[in-house]
């Protein structure tokens, strides 16, 4: 599904603006956080980290999602986690640009129960024959040695398999 804002309608008489998206004379609509408001900012908690990207399958996307991973887990107080966390995401978001027939990758951020998982999609097929599947998850999980020991230094699980990818909407 893909939302813009361009334009705000006017709104009915009577009614407050308190969306936070509010009209300016020429019809188009501030950013929310350009809005005056009398509401404190309010950090969301670590249990609300719930972010995907999609990010081309090119070599500058691992250094994005390290930037971009930062900046969530900072804006979600979980900086204990951003060295494991970024390092982990630039693994996973680097081997996936290497092998992905597709143009692009999708990289998804979730805290639950006190644990980070970060999933990575990519459009590798799954191969039919079944010695090749083996092989080229074993090249994978190869390519991914230094998450192996990220991921066991920080008492976690990982694993290669296929995926239904996110559906699109």
């Amino acid at each position: 599904m893909q939302s813009e804002a361009t334009s705000c309608p006017s709104p009915a008489p009577g009614r407050n603006l308190t969306s936070g998206l509010l009209p300016t004379p020429s019809g188009f609509c501030l950013s929310p956080t350009l809005a005056l408001t009398e509401l404190p900012f309010t950090p969301p908690l670590p249990e609300s980290l719930s972010c995907s990207l999609t990010l081309p399958a090119a070599s500058q996307s691992p250094g994005i999602a390290r930037a971009a991973t930062r900046t969530i887990l900072r804006a979600h107080g979980l900086t204990e986690l951003e060295d494991a966390a970024v390092q982990v995401v630039s693994e996973l978001t680097a081997c996936a640009c290497r092998f992905s027939p597709s143009a692009q990758v999708y990289v998804s951020l979730r805290y639950r129960d006190g644990a980070m998982r970060v999933t990575l999609y990519d459009d590798h097929p799954r191969h039919a024959n079944v010695h090749l599947g083996a092989a080229c998850e074993m090249y994978r999980g190869v390519t991914l040695q230094v998450l192996d020991k990220v991921v066991r230094a920080c008492d976690g699980e990982w694993g290669i398999g296929g995926a239904r990818a996110p559906a699109p909407g």
